[in-house]
């Protein structure tokens, strides 16, 4: 067996790389293990030397993995550049404040000293999605590492050439041999490795059928795990906002990435008294977009990652006409070549409808029309997904007191949702458990451990 990377915008296969056998896997594990101990030991500045190399070594060769990013899953190129900048920002985080995250905490106790200590748990395996190739990767990565773990990496099977990539890019910037490692492995194959001593703990983006699945396997062999998965984001229009504004966002926050993002804005909840002036602007802007290359500048429409990403999504819009959405724009695959599908805008969707109920990874924008505030909280929390969601208004009090009603793991007011490696991030319900970056993503992998100290000369023992 092998794993294909094709090009969605041509369904080019730009190359095959056979699938590795148990004796492959069994030697990648066996060197990441042995050589965590010496990583371990460096201290953090010696270990930030690396990160902050692996920074450099994005930005001096970013246009190749743009390119690379953009070709093997569709990303416009504009976006994929984005997306390289943000792994040295995320590189440069961890090499500044890891220490300072993972110092000791002194606390008073009836001890002489006590303390809490922040140790690695040993070889992390990553299972990593297509969508956001490099910095999934990274922002899961770069903190684990820091802490003193080894690395082996579970590609989506789409991006074989990102994956190896990225471990070109660590052994470039100088990280010791073997601590990180990609494995071309398949989805059974995954399903092992969780469950092999060698392996410490797992973290897991993607489907939430995946984190069952992942979380069901950690949690039989007793493995930390973290699970940052699916997301249905609402963005809330009140009848104060800048409709203008909130449209030109909405636009962004819907279709970045080609809408194939978990925090994506997936429904937008809209106060009827603006909803007829909000979907027109949106349609309008909607209008303007531009289908084509991915690597040209002036393309504002990229391909989806595959096919059957596709197929799915148009059901899911089919099913919630049915249903009684209205059509407002799009609600089509495009014919010719390439994985395109038109931008979308289904109105008055309810619950029940697929548009509400479930994830649309792909370039759909749900209307959800309510008549208050109150309307407005019970929508965006009448979900089983806890990801992302934002509020706009030109009351900034009133947006943060709407934020704070929203059940999910970030809200933002005024802005779209987006990870920063100086905030934490990750959901709740559906949408996962557990933080990725700041301070609680790096402690996630490491043991909190309790260190107690009596001196022996003054305790008369």
């Amino acid at each position: 067996m092998s794993m294909q990377s094709v090009n969605p915008a041509t369904g080019q296969v730009l190359a095959s790389f056979p699938m590795w056998q148990t004796e492959q896997i069994d030697v990648a594990l066996d060197q990441a293990v042995s050589a965590q101990a010496g990583w371990a030991a460096l201290d953090f500045e010696q270990r930030a030397h690396c990160m902050r190399n692996l920074a450099r070594v994005f930005r001096q060769h970013g246009e190749a993995y743009a390119h690379l990013i953009t070709e093997e899953m569709g990303k416009l190129l504009k976006e994929a550049r984005a997306e390289i900048e943000k792994c040295a920002i995320g590189c440069e985080h961890y090499a500044a404040y890891a220490s300072s995250y993972l110092s000791d905490e002194v606390i008073a106790s009836d001890a002489d000293r006590s303390m809490v200590v922040y140790q690695p748990l040993g070889t992390i395996l990553c299972i990593m999605p297509w969508n956001f190739p490099f910095w999934q990767l990274i922002r899961a990565a770069a903190p684990a590492m820091m802490a003193g773990n080894t690395v082996v990496l579970k590609h989506a099977s789409n991006v074989p050439r990102c994956a190896l990539a990225l471990e070109q890019a660590f052994r470039q910037a100088g990280f010791p041999e073997h601590t990180f490692r990609t494995m071309i492995i398949g989805a059974e194959q995954a399903e092992a490795v969780i469950a092999d001593r060698r392996i410490a703990a797992v973290t897991l983006t993607g489907s939430s059928t995946a984190g069952r699945k992942v979380a069901a396997i950690a949690g039989q062999h007793l493995k930390k795990c973290v699970l940052e998965l699916g997301g249905s984001d609402p963005f809330i229009v009140l009848d104060d906002a800048n409709i203008d504004r909130a449209a030109q966002q909405a636009l962004i926050a819907r279709l970045q990435n080609m809408g194939q993002s978990c925090i994506a804005a997936k429904r937008f909840i809209v106060l009827e008294a603006v909803a007829d002036s909000f979907v027109e602007r949106l349609k309008i802007l909607i209008s303007q977009l531009r289908r084509g290359d991915p690597k040209h500048d002036e393309t504002t429409i990229a391909p989806m990652a595959r096919e059957d990403l596709r197929v799915e999504l148009h059901a899911q819009v089919e099913q919630s006409l049915a249903l009684g959405a209205k059509l407002v724009v799009g609600g089509c695959p495009v014919g010719g070549q390439g994985v395109y599908y038109a931008p979308t805008i289904l109105d008055y969707v309810q619950p029940g409808m697929p548009a509400f109920d479930e994830e649309l990874f792909g370039p759909v924008a749900a209307i959800v029309r309510v008549k208050n505030v109150g309307q407005a909280i019970r929508a965006a929390n009448q979900t089983h997904f806890g990801l992302g969601g934002s509020v706009w208004t030109r009351d900034s009090a009133r947006g943060e007191a709407l934020a704070r009603q929203i059940h999910a793991g970030c809200t933002f007011v005024n802005g779209i949702v987006k990870s920063d490696p100086r905030l934490p991030f990750g959901g709740i319900k559906d949408s996962g458990y557990g933080r990725e970056l700041c301070y609680h993503g790096i402690r996630e992998f490491v043991n909190i451990k309790t260190v107690w100290i009596k001196n022996i000369s003054e305790s008369g023992l």
